[in-house]
């Protein structure tokens, strides 16, 4: 295992360091590509080897827990799934190649990073490998130097880094929380942390979640933290919208988990978990409102990103083995929907030359084929069946069931089919619409690069909708156990 997670950090950096030593367009995206392959076979590797228990390493500054590797997997899926896409997406912006090498270095380290900070046994070291995400996604998400990128780029920065403030003084009380019983100096674990928490003063504990909810929560995109969300996903290029959504919003939540981990061992999980519940449910709000209302493509599916991290929210604060379960399937099913949606949206970007979906129409008649996947991942994110989305979906409300925050499942259920109305009347006008495009055909050519990843995403989502996997199951009650 240890020799797996030296592979999934020393391929990425050396990927890096060959990339600009060479400085070659062609050379960097495929070793980029070479580099995701090999960090999507060795996290598959850790998670068919990895005990499906906590796991300590490395003089006790690794952590190895079923939620963390599956965190990890969906990271190196989304990383592998972009790489592939941004070989097609990248090559359209000539007037950027000489500067592509610098961006497969940087999405490769931007991965890295990802890969880096679920392994964190040190929630302050945690913190740092999030922070470390920020400082490089922002700058994929300038890339293109347009002034909405930029604007975008520095409004990430700003939002995102006064929330990471507000989670570090949130650590900073969890570690007052523990001096109490261990002294002013001691190794700050998060097994530590829950080991002292029935020992620790329950208003502190509940002090410093509040704050790393909000903090990490800024990082995840959950309202009303979330104000950065859109604009970053719908400015940078497509692959690395994809990242953000699809991988980066996750790791952020493992944190958040963590915590939560830590106020049950204190004896304060109701409060804790409504805490979640409320901004879930408020993530689902303030998505269904700006979802129905959407002009923009990539911000369409940004809003969407707000929405799923509501239901991850949801899910686990609803808690117990259906809603860790629903939450962890949801993170895949997310990861890989999103992908495909915005590979689609890159696609007719590029094809219409223009972000509004107003601009797009009848997009069957021009691509019949990415239109019909892209129509159908519409179909799916809005979590209606046969896709993955719905199984998950339907184990987080049987969770919320039989939770004391049932009145969440009446808002989940009643904003899920706003936003299922919203979503799928958008494409509906650019699938079948006409509009001011009657008279301009798009005659782009989509490559095989853009359009496979779409299908590597359909096919997977497909069978996790019609077949959820008994061995995933077990590893989902696996990691609820661990998790709780």
């Amino acid at each position: 295992m240890g020799a797996l997670i030296l592979c999934l950090w020393l391929v990425p950096v050396l990927a890096i360091s060959l990339i600009l030593l060479i400085g070659r367009p062609r050379f960097a995206e495929y070793l980029n590509l070479a580099a995701a392959s090999a960090t999507l076979v060795a996290s598959l590797a850790l998670i068919l080897t990895a005990p499906h228990r906590k796991i300590v390493l490395a003089d006790h500054f690794l952590l190895l827990t079923p939620l963390g590797l599956w965190i990890v997997l969906c990271v190196a899926i989304v990383y592998a799934l972009a790489s592939l896409y941004a070989i097609g997406y990248m090559r359209l912006l000539t007037d950027e190649a000489r500067r592509l090498p610098g961006f497969y270095a940087l999405l490769c380290g931007f991965a890295l990073t990802m890969f880096i900070a679920p392994f964190m046994n040190n929630p302050g070291i945690y913190w740092i490998a999030i922070d470390l995400t920020t400082i490089v996604s922002a700058f994929l998400v300038g890339f293109e130097r347009e002034a909405e990128s930029a604007e975008a780029a520095w409004k990430y920065i700003i939002i995102v880094s006064a929330g990471l403030s507000l989670a570090l003084l949130g650590i900073v009380f969890f570690y007052w929380a523990g001096t109490l019983q261990l002294g002013p100096v001691y190794s700050m674990t998060w097994g530590h942390l829950r080991s002292i928490a029935a020992l620790s003063p329950k208003p502190l504990l509940l002090l410093a979640f509040l704050l790393t909810l909000v903090g990490f929560g800024t990082k995840v995109g959950l309202a009303p933290m979330h104000t950065w969300l859109p604009d970053a996903h719908s400015e940078g290029p497509a692959p690395v919208s994809a990242m953000l959504s699809g991988a980066l919003l996750n790791t952020a939540m493992l944190g958040i988990v963590r915590f939560l981990g830590i106020l049950k061992a204190g004896g304060a999980a109701l409060e804790g978990q409504t805490a979640l519940v409320v901004l879930g449910a408020l993530s689902l709000v303030i998505a269904g409102l700006f979802i129905v209302r959407q002009t923009g493509a990539k911000r369409l599916m940004a809003y969407s990103s707000v929405e799923h991290m509501g239901i991850v929210a949801l899910g686990f604060g609803f808690g117990g083995i259906l809603g860790i379960a629903g939450a962890m399937y949801h993170m895949l099913n997310h990861a890989l929907n999103k992908s495909l949606m915005f590979f689609g949206a890159g696609n007719m970007m590029r094809a219409y030359r223009s972000k509004d979906m107003r601009m797009m129409r009848r997009v069957l008649k021009f691509y019949p084929v990415t239109g019909i996947i892209w129509l159908l991942g519409a179909v799916a994110i809005t979590g209606a069946p046969p896709f993955g989305l719905f199984q998950s979906e339907i184990a987080i409300l049987r969770a919320g069931m039989a939770s004391p925050n049932i009145w969440a499942v009446a808002v989940m259920v009643l904003l899920l089919i706003v936003i299922f109305i919203g979503f799928l009347q958008h494409f509906r006008q650019m699938v079948f619409g006409a509009g001011p495009v009657n008279d301009h055909r798009p005659d782009m050519r989509l490559s095989p690069w853009m359009t496979v990843p779409m299908w590597l995403t359909l096919i997977p989502l497909t069978v996790l909708g019609l077949w959820w996997p008994p061995f995933l199951w077990h590893f989902f009650v696996q990691a609820a156990q661990v998790t709780r």
